[in-house]
């Protein structure tokens, strides 16, 4: 992409013209000769939505939903601008998984992709389910970068979850009190719905796998929200564990304001859904005071490593800003995945977890058995999670 533009919207409006479908050759050594792999990368950039036939419709304004798919694409041209590939060449080429006028489906069925060699996207719903089914059907792997959700997919060898599903994250926080909490009092607190059902049923499955319960886990059910009850439960002479059991922002709030109150006679440890982290009352310097809450994350960028610098840089220059998250996870999936891709082009997925260098954070991929009986893995996902803490709205990694 040659763009020039100096101010911001400009470029960025300019990259919007020019995503639609283009393609990018990584950096490749000096031998010309090796085999080329391509790969398809999605990401939902509303292309169709922002432009008709008269041109941009939003004027001077810039649409905010678009920002996500675009900051996951500016990441990922970044790393194959810069990358080294020293066993193959590769072909990426970017789609926009919301387009209307030639959206995922059409694009499948007119074998558009029958080519690819890998697919990575940062999709999900109907886009993520259309990928993962033909990733399945032509034996192609398919890397979801962002979706924290298996979408009902099964015997699927070929789907790759990186952002681990609430499942997962229960079981990261189950085996955390198994081997440091097991003699306290844990609580699971939730409200009434059909997530907190879902968070109660995995813990529960999770204690009780082999007939017996390990840990003693007291499921404190507030159907209306109102936890004021709460303080009269916890136990004054030990620590309690609270799982906060619901990823509804108010009733998270209340539980911390609560728990944060509490602990000066009734100490205790808040443990939050991994979704906890995007909540307003966690970045507040001076709610709940010297209180920390805990949660879980499978992405932890410190970003003082070279290679964020070397993102940041790349914003401040063309864009005259900072780069997201998306921006991260972005350059990460493609500097990870497709360098794999040239080094394992025959058995992908039985390397997931054979490379030889980290960009931000650590992966392990292991199979998911949904059911005892399945012969294949319904997919693969990424198991290594990290516990975070914030206390005064800073995030820090506990553990």
């Amino acid at each position: 992409m040659k763009i020039m533009q100096k101010k911001t919207s400009l470029f960025i409006l300019s990259i919007l013209f020019s995503c639609f479908c283009f393609s990018s050759h990584a950096q490749v050594s000096a031998v010309r000769n090796y085999k080329t792999y391509k790969i398809g990368i999605f990401a939902p950039l509303f292309l169709d939505s922002v432009f008709n036939d008269e041109g941009y419709r939003y004027g001077k304004n810039f649409p905010k939903f678009t920002l996500p798919g675009l900051d996951f694409v500016q990441g990922a041209q970044i790393a194959l601008d810069s990358m080294p590939v020293y066993n193959g060449n590769i072909e990426a080429t970017f789609y926009d998984s919301k387009s209307v006028i030639d959206p995922v489906s059409s694009l499948l069925a007119g074998h558009g992709l029958d080519s690819v060699n890998l697919i990575i996207g940062s999709v999900k719903d109907q886009e993520f389910l259309q990928l993962a089914e033909y990733a399945k059907r032509r034996h192609v792997p398919f890397i979801s970068a962002s979706y924290p959700n298996d979408g009902g997919v099964t015997s699927n060898p070929f789907l790759v979850i990186v952002n681990s599903t609430l499942k997962a994250h229960c079981e990261a926080i189950y085996s955390y009190l198994l081997q440091n909490h097991t003699t306290e009092k844990i609580f699971l607190v939730r409200r009434s719905g059909q997530q907190e059902d879902r968070v109660a049923e995995y813990f529960k499955n999770i204690n009780n796998q082999d007939g017996k319960n390990l840990l003693n886990i007291q499921v404190l059910n507030f159907p209306d929200g109102n936890i004021s009850d709460l303080k009269s439960k916890l136990d004054s002479t030990r620590t309690n564990v609270i799982i906060g059991g619901s990823l509804n922002e108010g009733f998270a709030q209340k539980l911390a304001t609560e728990c944060s109150g509490a602990n000066k006679k009734a100490k205790n440890l808040l443990i939050g859904m991994p979704n906890w982290d995007g909540f307003g009352f966690m970045q507040h310097k001076n709610t709940m005071k010297d209180y920390p809450i805990y949660f879980t994350t499978p992405y932890y960028n410190g970003k003082w490593d070279s290679q964020s610098k070397k993102i940041q840089a790349s914003y401040k220059k063309n864009y005259k800003g900072s780069p997201s998250d998306m921006a991260y996870k972005g350059f990460e999936c493609i500097y990870l995945f497709s360098k794999l891709l040239t080094r394992f082009p025959e058995a992908y997925m039985d390397h997931l977890n054979d490379y030889p260098y980290k960009v931000f954070n650590e992966y392990i991929f292991k199979p998911v058995f949904l059911s005892k009986n399945s012969a294949l893995p319904d997919y693969f996902e990424n198991k290594r999670l990290y516990f975070m803490k914030s206390v005064n709205g800073i995030i820090t990694k506990a553990w």
